[in-house]
């Protein structure tokens, strides 16, 4: 009776556990032979189209060599210590080239693709699936915030990519990854979509990626990533490995995204994007007992005579909603005001108090906000970008307290700021005999002395130097 009792238990849905029922599968499902000598699985039609739409990109650029031996030798302290025997080294040119990968979206040859495949090119030169012949290609426009970019093409009649709608994707869908890995040529890699709504990875300062454990390697970036139905619904962007090739970690832009920015770009060569004003961040679990909501992003700080102060926000609100869209998170409210258009007004509904309460604000301009004082580029140095040093970049750079001025975030090949002699990670703190605390006294002081030779001294490496400019 015992040994029935246990078989009829094994042979049921469901069985008993010291008390518990313990729900099982069916203990003998059905198989389906997969073979089957008339008929062959295969996702070609799938893919047999989409293949002409993706071109292989090869972009070069002029590299200045021994610059960190350059730095080192032209150290002043080093210098002086030797007497300034050393030599001064003048730097070599020499050639970078990379490969990546481009999707068609337009017949007379618009080419959509990851700004770091061809930032800073001096060539750029596209070939098309199952052809030889190169084209030069032009660069339209470029959102280093997304890491796409427009390239275009001197051609007509060329295949062109059908968009898929990235917001209906699923973790599970069957994705292929098409580009050019390795610099082999085309290749085509299978897999699933593993995961969505990727942030806070470090790559781009807007992100919302697919993540896929389709190869994505070295080479594939700007490649197509598309369904089943050969839809494109993400741009191959990067790839998580140690070594370098695939771990079954890439993440891609989803190309909801990359339409509205591509679009942008074409029609305007720059993006533009709105502005709050506010420092966020997400709701930790040890704060979510004191809001009634548990998501949204919650205000640290807000900008003096920003949008945000104008629409009565303040610090301790918690975001949860923009023009009904909801927020889960930070990451979520910069995405959405970033990607709308400055002086439009926005309904944003936040949590105060534990009450739900509502207002309007109209954004500024990123970049206008940006330049009175926070990330921006000089108005009177070319290729110079520059940053405000507030709390968190003293914190992040290490920057002591005692220094002040502006950090220079990036200075771009060949232009007035490198020919100038600037570097990443100097600090303006004088020019001529005007102090730099920010960027309004810098741009200035560049003013006050624009038509003429002028010291700029900064803080490279904890020593003082100076650059000459005119």
């Amino acid at each position: 009776m015992k040994r029935i009792t246990i078989l009829s238990m094994l042979l049921s849905s469901t069985f008993l556990v010291a008390g518990i029922h313990i729900k099982s599968m069916p203990s003998n499902p059905e198989r389906k032979d997969a073979v089957n000598k008339n008929i062959i699985l295969s996702y070609n039609n799938s893919i047999k189209d989409v293949r002409n739409i993706v071109v292989n990109i090869s972009s070069s650029k002029k590299i200045s060599s021994n610059n960190n031996i350059k730095d080192l030798l032209n150290n002043p302290f080093l210098r002086e210590f030797f007497g300034n025997q050393l030599p001064r080294l003048q730097p070599q040119n020499k050639k970078a080239y990379s490969l990546g990968s481009g999707v068609i979206i337009s017949q007379n040859g618009y080419i959509v693709t990851n700004n770091h495949v061809v930032n800073g090119a001096d060539k750029i030169v596209v070939t098309l699936h199952g052809s030889k012949k190169e084209y030069k290609a032009k660069i339209i426009g470029q959102d280093p915030k997304t890491d796409i970019a427009v390239i275009k093409i001197d051609a007509k009649n060329l295949s062109v990519a059908r968009f898929g709608d990235s917001s209906k994707l699923l973790t599970g869908d069957i994705v292929f990854a098409i580009g050019n890995p390795f610099g082999v040529g085309e290749s085509v890699t299978q897999g699933i979509v593993s995961a969505l709504n990727k942030s806070s990875i470090g790559l781009n300062q807007y992100e919302n990626f697919i993540q896929t454990d389709a190869s994505i390697n070295p080479g594939n970036s700007g490649g197509a990533l598309v369904d089943t139905r050969g839809a494109l619904i993400g741009i191959n962007s990067a790839i998580i490995s140690r070594s370098g090739g695939n771990n079954g970690i890439g993440f891609a832009i989803p190309s909801n995204m990359v339409k509205k920015i591509a679009t942008t770009l074409i029609n305007n060569g720059k993006i533009k994007r709105g502005y709050l004003g506010v420092s966020i961040t997400d709701l930790k679990p040890n704060m979510k007992g004191l809001y009634k909501n548990d998501s949204g992003a919650l205000i640290l700080t807000v900008g003096k005579d920003s949008s945000a102060k104008k629409a009565g926000l303040k610090r301790g609100d918690l975001i949860i909603e923009v023009d009904g869209q909801k927020i889960k998170n930070a990451n979520d409210l910069k995405n959405i005001v970033g990607s709308i258009l400055p002086n439009k007004t926005i309904t944003i509904k936040f949590e105060r108090d534990k009450k739900i309460e509502t207002t309007k604000a109209t954004l500024a301009n990123m970049s206008s906000a940006q330049s009175l004082g926070k990330d921006g580029a000089s108005s009177y140095i070319e290729g110079l970008s520059v940053i405000q040093i507030d709390k968190q970049v003293r914190a992040k750079y290490q920057i002591p307290q005692d220094i002040s001025g502006v950090l220079v975030t990036k200075v771009k090949l060949d232009s007035q700021a490198d020919k100038i002699g600037f570097k990443r990670g100097d600090i303006i703190i004088q020019i001529q005999n005007q102090p730099v605390s920010d960027i309004k006294s810098l741009n200035k002081a560049l003013s006050k002395f624009k038509n003429q030779s002028k010291m700029i001294y900064i803080n490279r490496g904890g020593y003082v130097t100076y650059l000459i400019a005119k």
